[in-house]
């Protein structure tokens, strides 16, 4: 488990705007290792884990887009069945809300990465190395 920067890039949701982000920080050699988008009407937001924040906010900055960044902690879970579930209860039981989540595995690997954004990154920090993660 280690805390690491999002960053959330204010957008048009119109075809080739993800293309164009993406494109630009690939173009700077900055490679995406977390992506989610939420969508409204006219607007977006990426939400973003780089190999590098400070250039890739340099690089969007440049862009003319918005971005925030802010600390969300990235765990590692086993593939296995209720481990989501554990993570969930022993957060609610240490009193760390989990505003959102993303991440993802394919059904054969062994381990998959999580990004979480909740309401305390230190108490969610204790409570998960005290659950061993």
């Amino acid at each position: 488990m280690e805390v690491v920067k999002q960053l959330a890039v204010f957008v048009a949701n119109k075809p080739g705007t993800l293309a164009a982000i993406c494109g630009n920080l690939s173009d700077r050699d900055i490679g995406i290792q977390g992506l989610a988008v939420s969508d409204a009407r006219d607007h977006a937001v990426l939400r973003l884990v780089v190999d590098d924040a400070p250039k890739a906010i340099h690089v969007l900055g440049e862009s003319g887009v918005l971005v925030l960044d802010s600390d969300i902690i990235k765990v590692t879970l086993l593939n296995e069945m209720g481990q989501m579930a554990t993570l969930g209860r022993v957060l609610s039981e240490g009193g760390v809300n989990i505003e959102y989540a993303y991440g993802g595995l394919s059904a054969d690997d062994e381990s998959g990465t999580l990004y979480l954004k909740v309401t305390d990154v230190d108490k969610a920090r204790k409570t998960l190395g005290e659950m061993g993660i």
